[in-house]
């Protein structure tokens, strides 16, 4: 979805732009405000701008380019290679539906692996589960653990919780080596292009099924109804054929192109509702978007995506061509 993405900052009313190495900073001078724009051109040169009123830190790591922003409206942002990862405005629709979809369809999961989710998220709703005895969180990226410890300080405290251990590796190998270990696998990675595009393809999916336990369930980030709905099609045909269970759910975010993420359910037991009761759902602390509700209608497909799965013929996913579009 966000391949050849990039971030502009421009000078609004100015005739250049304003060069600071890969993004492009300016303030506001037609509106005369005391802040900068954060543009993010996406799906067919679709744009949103962002208000931000500081960058807080860049680095450029051996795998990408990260920056903090503080913005107007969203709070605290982190951008990754040009690309908007997190807000902390509308991050608990994401993170809350990518942990407690399968936690809660799960009836006792003690093992959980994160793939990626270095900004701490992921791993902030993966522990308020007292049924979890280990966590591992294997993260390629040291850099987004380190910066995420910093300047998310809603975060921070999980990364020192002792059933935590981070492993730094190639979560598509580390699956591998690892059979039969994890209740819960939630893949919580970037976009698929680059170096995340092996986390789309059938063989990967595959090595999520032999490292899950008998009842297992993994999730994955699977791109929007909107902008990616033929990857849905062909992972949700993909995934049946490999899983008990398979099945695309999603939710609304604000600051991803078209509104929507989904993920992708893959159960080799258990179906995403039998498992789920209120009761349950009231223990988790500090829910902004995640309830009973929410549970059941994210699974809720529109009519053209269902369609869409329907027609989509049964392929192997590594060899279609609009996974390197």
């Amino acid at each position: 979805m966000k391949k050849n993405i990039f971030a502009l900052l421009t000078l609004i009313g100015a005739s250049s732009l304003l060069h600071a190495g890969d993004d492009q900073l300016a303030h506001d001078v037609a509106n005369n405000n005391d802040y900068l724009l954060f543009r993010e051109v996406a799906f067919h040169g679709i744009r949103q701008t962002i208000p931000v009123t500081a960058q807080l830190e860049s680095v450029t790591s051996k795998y990408q380019k990260i920056d903090i922003y503080d913005t107007v409206s969203y709070g605290r942002m982190m951008v990754i290679d040009g690309i908007v990862m997190l807000t902390q405005f509308d991050n608990p629709a994401y993170h809350e539906m990518m942990v407690h979809v399968p936690m809660q369809a799960h009836p006792n999961a003690k093992t959980v692996l994160i793939v990626g989710g270095g900004d701490g998220g992921t791993l902030t709703e993966v522990l308020k589960y007292d049924s979890v005895e280990h966590v591992v969180m294997c993260e390629i990226d040291m850099e987004v653990i380190r910066l995420s410890e910093k300047h998310s300080p809603e975060w921070k405290e999980s990364f020192s919780d002792p059933r935590l251990e981070i492993v730094a590796a190639d979560g598509s190998k580390y699956i591998k080596q690892n059979p039969n270990t994890f209740d819960v696998i939630c893949v919580d990675s970037i976009d698929n292009f680059g170096p995340a595009e092996v986390l789309f393809a059938k063989p990967f999916y595959e090595s999520l099924k032999t490292a899950l336990t008998k009842d297992g369930i993994a999730v994955t980030q699977s791109e929007s109804i909107w902008y990616d709905t033929e990857l849905v099609a062909t992972l949700t045909n993909q995934n049946k054929e490999i899983f008990s269970f398979a099945a695309y759910y999603y939710t609304s975010i604000p600051t991803y192109p078209s509104g929507t993420i989904g993920f992708s359910f893959c159960s080799k037991k258990h179906n995403p509702f039998e498992h789920v009761q209120q009761k349950n759902i009231d223990k988790i602390t500090g829910r902004r978007y995640y309830n009973f509700h929410m549970h059941t209608a994210s699974f809720m497909l529109p009519q053209f995506v269902l369609d869409e799965i329907r027609a989509y013929p049964k392929i192997n996913l590594i060899n279609k061509k609009h996974l390197n579009h």
